[in-house]
This record gives structure tokens, sequence and C-alpha cells, in this order.
């Protein structure tokens, strides 16, 4: 990939079949979900379909920032991850101020 034309990374929750939600990230959403829809994503999914994707956010140009969001979502309580999907409460609600300042300073 050339500098000039860096990834955007995302994150992203999937609602399977029994209502759990899987997080991950990507730097193509689109791409990404109808992997996982097909079976052909994550083995956590594999058979837990039909699968919805829920919610998205793009983050910026950094793939270890997106791996700490997507980290630091998983820890969150069920309730918390349906707020956030709702927008009952934004990213910056979710996640530590530290953070966030770093997902918006790139």
């Amino acid at each position: 990939m050339s500098e000039s034309n860096p990834s955007i990374w995302s994150v992203y929750f999937v609602r399977t079949r029994s209502n759990s939600l899987y997080c991950g990230i990507t730097t193509d959403v689109a791409r990404r979900f109808e992997q996982h829809a097909t079976g052909k994503g994550a083995k956590a999914l594999k058979g837990k379909g039909p699968l919805i994707l829920e919610w998205h956010c793009s983050l910026n140009h950094s793939r270890s920032l997106a791996s700490k969001v997507e980290y630091h979502l998983k820890q969150q309580t069920k309730s918390t991850k349906e707020a956030l999907i709702r927008g009952n409460v934004s990213l910056n609600d979710v996640i530590h101020d530290d953070l966030y300042a770093e997902i918006y300073s790139l």
C-alpha cells in the first residue's frame, strides 16, 4: 500500500442469530461483513447467522489504534455496547479520554 493512500481503519459490531455481539476491525467494513456472512470470516461467527452489521465507526490510519479501541469495546458490558449501537452514548462516552484524544489527534 502506498504512503499517499493510507488505509482507514474501522471498528464494527455484528449481531448473531443468538443476539450476541461480535466486535472486529477492518479497512473495508462491507467486504469484511460479506466475508463473515458467507462463512469466510472469523471462526467465532461461523454457523451463527443470519448476521446483522449493527454499527461501525471509522477511526484513522492506524491499525494499532483500531486494535486498542476494539479491545476496549470488547471489555464493555452488553448494555453499554447496545447503548452505543442505539446511539444513546457516543464512542467518547465509552472509551477513556486518552484513547479518544488519540483517535482524533491524527
